[in-house]
């Protein structure tokens, strides 16, 4: 839980204030896994903060959740193109995605357990999105996007 505060911390995904009136903040939740090795060895465990995204209400906490995702036979043709050409493929994990991604929208969250107030009834202005949001794989996916057109990349029409 440590490790996953400081993350959050560090990359400034919310700020405490007081809550405006008429708003309503958001829950969140720890959940606990136990990260095991090919052997089943426990590796490690890992604590990750989640919202209850699924009390967000569409037009008010979130506009649009919708994402693409790759299909399966188009990761197939990569792969056989890969190996057709002896292309080199890397596959790469960002720790942490979705919390490196701005909010358009303005969301409240009770403040987790584990994190100390400066004074009595603040709560978390999400900065950045957070697992569990409505939103935050669309986001996810509009900052790589970005980034990878930033690098001169296309997109393709269809």
């Amino acid at each position: 839980m440590n490790k996953e505060l400081k993350a959050l911390e560090d990359t400034t995904t919310w700020e405490l204030v007081h809550l405006p009136q008429g708003k309503k903040p958001i829950g969140c939740k720890w959940v606990f896994k136990v990260k095991k090795n090919a052997n089943l060895i426990v590796e490690r465990y890992k604590a990750r903060l989640v919202t209850k995204g699924y009390i967000q209400i569409e037009g008010e906490d979130y506009t649009e959740s919708f994402s693409p995702v790759a299909k399966v036979v188009t990761v197939r043709i990569i792969f056989a193109l890969a190996v057709a050409h002896n292309w080199k493929v890397h596959q790469m994990n960002v720790n942490n995605a979705f919390l490196h991604d701005s909010l358009d929208e303005v969301i409240y969250m009770q403040p987790p357990p584990g994190i100390q107030l400066q004074s009595r009834g603040q709560v978390c202005l999400l900065r950045k999105s957070l697992y569990g949001l409505k939103q935050a794989s669309r986001q996810w996916n509009n900052t790589f996007t970005n980034a990878i057109k930033d690098y001169g990349y296309k997109q393709s029409p269809k």
